[in-house]
């Protein structure tokens, strides 16, 4: 049976193998099982249930991927988006999390329409190279920031707006040792460095009586506070837009990214440098955000943590599924959650903001008409608290000192289209 629906002779693996892959796969992005509850609570979600709609997205994510696209790829609620659901939607612009939720849904819609329709060619070709990865390091300084907040090494200062917090103070140190350890595991290439991290810093925490043990093992909270909440028709009001767009954007720049960076480690592409069933990929990326705002969390994306499973021999869809068996595991270890502390969380999102903007050395800092809109870009994103700003200046900032500076070759009408729609947004609607 499975060698019928993953053909593992024809992609030179084994059972064994497969499974071992998903074992790696999982260990490397367990993280989000105890980042995202703690996240989407500071939204007024809550905890338990979002726990549970983490684990359910995640699995729905990894079975689609694997059983219907036959790739080794996982997915769960991804990071960035979780912080801009929270964050920007709900605590800065003031939308009730279940709007958020159904902005998340109507966004997978569109997302699954592009790739069934082939239209996100044509959206990725129209949107410059130095754009992207802007973004993409805008979105880590984002996580960055937050991650200092949670670990109160940065504090509010009314005079400052920000400034240092108290590091002698508990939670910050162990924040930082957090931080350190999975800079050298991860270094040392130790799996599942961002967990051990996490579980080093809770037991130390429990230790010192810092934070208060609530078990190991039970029966999964209740999925009810979160479960079909979702708020489809104030989504549909013209101030979500660019909510929706900014969900839609990131999602499927991420998803496209790590796709085909995957792909390449695994030597999946064809000999025209093509994913095979790119569209099957994608809309089972889409598929798992629209299950996962019914759920009750923020939207699902694919991993670049899916890379060491590969690395560990994982080629078909046998090492998603066992992703999302283990996934499913988890629904029975909520306590841990509970007695995760926050500043445990923190070092794992710091991290990821390292790896996110590792991006930045792909720009070619000799044109200051790329330059400037990249760093518009990024650093606008934790400076305004949302990603959505960024993204708009970011476009804005790129399309009029391009025009400025003679280089209108550089623009195409998507490019001029989306520069104007950002504009009038952020002058009337913002």
């Amino acid at each position: 049976m499975l060698e019928a629906l993953f053909k593992l002779k024809a992609h030179n693996t084994c059972v064994k193998t497969e499974v071992l892959a998903g074992f790696t796969t999982f260990l490397t992005m367990a993280y989000i099982v105890f980042v995202n509850p703690n996240m989407l609570a500071a939204a007024g979600m809550d905890q338990g249930a979002v726990f549970v709609a983490t684990c359910l997205a995640a699995a729905i994510g990894c079975l689609i991927m694997g059983l219907w696209a036959n790739y080794p790829i996982a997915l769960a609620p991804g990071m960035g988006l979780n912080a801009f659901f929270t964050f920007t939607v709900v605590n800065q612009l003031h939308y009730p999390w279940e709007v958020a939720l159904g902005a998340v849904f109507i966004s997978g819609i569109c997302f699954f329409l592009l790739s069934a329709f082939r239209i996100r060619e044509w959206i990725i070709n129209s949107i410059p190279m130095a754009l992207r990865v802007g973004i993409g390091a805008g979105i880590g300084l984002f996580l960055g920031f937050i991650a200092l907040k949670n670990a109160g090494l940065v504090v509010d200062n009314p005079a400052t707006f920000v400034t240092l917090g108290n590091i002698a103070s508990f939670p910050v140190a162990m924040a930082a040792l957090g931080f350190f350890l999975i800079i050298a595991l991860s270094y040392r290439q130790v799996t599942g460095s961002v967990m051990v991290s996490i579980l080093a810093v809770t037991i130390i925490s429990l230790l010192a009586g810092q934070t208060e043990y609530q078990g190991i093992v039970s029966m999964p909270p209740s999925l009810t506070p979160t479960l079909m909440q979702l708020n489809i028709a104030d989504a549909l009001e013209v101030g979500m837009i660019s909510i929706i767009f900014a969900f839609i954007f990131v999602d499927l720049f991420d998803t496209s990214g790590t796709l085909i960076a995957v792909a390449q480690k695994g030597k999946m592409l064809d000999k025209q440098g093509r994913l095979p069933r790119l569209g099957k990929a994608l809309m089972a990326d889409s598929s798992a955000s629209m299950a996962g705002a019914m759920l009750g969390t923020s939207t699902t994306t694919s991993y670049i943590e899916s890379a060491s499973g590969i690395e560990a021999g994982g080629r078909t869809g046998l090492t998603a599924v066992v992703v999302a068996g283990l996934f499913l595991l988890c629904l029975f270890f909520s306590p841990l959650v509970g007695t995760v502390p926050a500043y445990a969380t923190a070092p794992a999102l710091f991290y990821v903001a390292v790896l996110m903007t590792g991006g930045l050395t792909h720009i070619n800092w000799d044109d200051i008409t790329d330059a400037a809109p990249v760093v518009i870009a990024a650093v606008t994103m934790p400076l305004t608290f949302s990603i959505s700003n960024g993204i708009a200046l970011g476009f804005i900032s790129y399309t009029i000192i391009k025009l400025l500076s003679g280089k209108t070759s550089q623009l195409n009408p998507a490019l001029l289209i989306l520069s104007v729609l950002f504009l009038v947004k952020l002058s009337l609607f913002n």
